[in-house]
C-alpha cells in the first residue's frame, strides 16, 4: 500500500510539474508573439459634441464606424450561378491591363514647375530597359487623399505651434469640400489618430487644434527626463519621451490611406525633425509600404536644433525621394508656410506616366524606375525629376479571372 501511495503521489507530482511547464511555455509564445505585433495606432478620444469618443483598435483591424473614411462602393449580391457562367471571348472583358503608373514633377533651376513637357521630351527605363509609354499627361484634378503626420515628441517643444499654424492654412487653400479628404495623425514613441478621413475642414482645423506636446513624467525641458513617477512611468514614459517615426509612417499608409479610393492621390505631409528614436520598423519598410500603398511622402524638417541637434535631413531625403515626394528644411516661418505652398502646388502639378512592362514576370519583386529627358534643349536647363525609385511587381504568375461585361 505504501509503495501504492508513493506511486500515485509521485504520478500527481508529476503531471502538476507537466502542467507548468506547458503553461509556461504557452506565456512564453504568447509573449513573443506580442513582440512580432506590427505597429499600433490609437484613436484617440474626441470630447466635442460632433465627435464621440474613439476606442482604441489595433493595426489591421477594421476602422472605427464613428471614424469618417472613404464610403466603400455597395455591390449588388451576385449568385453562384453568375458566377460560374461560361461566356464566349466575344463576352469577356479582360479587367488586368497590368500597366504601371508613374507620377512625375519636373523643376527647373529656379525652382519653378514646368508644366510644358511632352512625352517626347522624357524617356522611362525600369531596369535599365527602355519602356514604350501609352499615357503621358497633366493631373490637375485629381482628388487628394492626405494624411497629415505631426511629431509630438520634445524636440517639437518650441516649433509645434507656428508648424499647426502651417498646417491650418493649407487644409483651408487645398481642401476641396466633396472632393479630398485629409486625416490628422500624431505621433511620439505611439501612433494617434487624431482624425479619420473626413472632408470637413472644420473637423481637420479642430484635430489640428488638439495635437499638443504633452511632457513626460519628470520632465525638466532640453530633452532631459529625470525619474518616472505615477501615472506616467517606467515603458510608459518611455513612450511618452520617445519617437517611432517610421511606425508612423508604416501604420499610417497601412491603416489609413488605404482605405481611401485607388483613383485618388495619396500622400503623407509629415512634420519632424526625422530623428527616430523607438520604431519596430525600419526607414526601408516605411518606404516599401508607401509604395505598395501608392503613397507620395513629402517632409517638413523641422526641429530645436540648439537643444536636440536639428534635423536628420538625410533620413528625410531618402524616404521622400525614395517615394516620389520632396523635403523642405524651412528656417523661418515665411519658409514653414512656403514649404506647404510648395507641396499644395506640386501635388496639383503632377504628369501621370502610364506603360506596360517588358518584364511580365509575377514574382513580387522590386522593379527599378528612371525617368530621363532626352530633349536636348531640355537638357540643357538641367531640370530636376522627381518621382517613385520603383515598385513591387504583381505576385503570383495567373491573371485574374475574365469577367463578364454586364448591362
Amino acid at each position: 500500500m505504501f509503495f501504492q501511495n508513493q506511486f500515485w503521489r509521485m504520478l500527481a507530482l508529476m503531471l502538476v510539474i507537466a502542467g507548468a511547464a506547458i503553461a509556461g511555455g504557452a506565456l512564453i509564445v504568447a509573449h513573443a508573439q506580442q513582440q512580432q505585433q506590427p505597429p499600433q495606432i490609437r484613436a484617440e478620444a474626441i470630447t466635442t459634441q460632433q465627435q464621440p469618443a474613439s476606442r482604441q483598435r489595433r493595426a489591421g483591424e477594421p476602422a472605427d464606424a464613428q471614424q469618417p473614411v472613404a464610403p466603400s462602393p455597395t455591390a449588388t449580391p451576385a449568385t453562384a450561378a453568375d458566377d460560374e457562367t461560361t461566356l464566349s471571348e466575344d463576352e469577356v472583358v479582360r479587367v488586368d491591363t497590368n500597366l504601371t503608373n508613374v507620377l512625375l514633377s519636373a523643376i527647373d533651376k529656379n525652382k519653378r514647375f514646368v508644366s510644358t513637357l511632352k512625352q517626347e521630351d522624357i524617356r522611362v527605363l525600369e531596369d535599365g530597359v527602355p519602356q514604350q509609354v501609352f499615357t503621358f499627361t497633366r493631373q490637375v484634378d485629381l482628388p487628394l487623399t492626405l494624411a497629415i503626420v505631426i511629431d509630438t515628441s520634445s524636440s517639437q517643444e518650441y516649433t509645434l505651434s507656428d508648424e499647426k499654424a502651417a498646417a491650418r492654412s493649407f487644409v483651408d487653400s487645398v481642401l476641396r469640400a466633396g472632393k479630398d479628404e485629409v486625416a490628422v495623425v500624431s505621433f511620439t514613441g505611439e501612433t494617434t489618430l487624431e482624425q479619420g478621413l473626413t472632408g470637413s475642414i472644420q473637423r481637420v482645423r479642430r484635430a489640428i487644434d488638439r495635437v499638443e506636446f504633452v511632457p513626460p513624467s519628470g520632465y525638466i525641458g532640453g530633452g532631459m527626463v529625470v525619474g518616472g513617477t505615477p501615472p506616467i512611468s517606467g515603458d510608459n514614459q518611455q513612450i511618452a519621451g520617445s519617437t517611432a517615426l517610421w511606425d508612423a509612417v508604416w501604420v499610417t499608409c497601412d491603416e489609413i490611406l488605404t482605405e481611401s479610393s485607388e483613383q485618388t492621390r495619396r500622400a503623407v505631409i509629415l512634420l519632424t525633425d526625422g530623428v527616430d528614436t523607438f520604431s519596430t520598423k525600419k526607414l526601408q519598410e516605411a518606404v516599401e509600404r508607401a509604395i505598395k500603398a501608392d503613397t507620395l511622402i513629402f517632409a517638413i524638417g523641422i526641429g530645436d536644433r540648439y537643444r536636440f541637434g536639428g534635423v536628420d535631413e538625410g533620413s528625410l531625403r531618402k524616404i521622400t525621394e525614395r517615394t516620389g515626394g520632396r523635403a523642405y528644411f524651412p528656417k523661418s516661418e515665411a519658409d514653414l508656410r512656403d514649404a506647404f505652398a510648395q507641396i499644395q502646388k506640386e501635388l496639383r502639378e503632377q504628369y501621370l506616366i502610364a506603360y506596360s512592362p517588358t518584364n511580365k514576370t509575377r514574382d513580387g519583386s522590386f522593379r527599378q524606375l528612371k525617368v530621363e529627358v532626352v530633349n536636348p534643349d531640355l537638357k540643357k536647363e538641367n531640370l530636376r525629376l522627381v518621382y517613385r525609385q520603383g515598385y513591387f511587381a504583381k505576385g503570383g504568375a495567373t491573371p485574374p479571372p475574365a469577367r463578364a461585361r454586364r448591362p
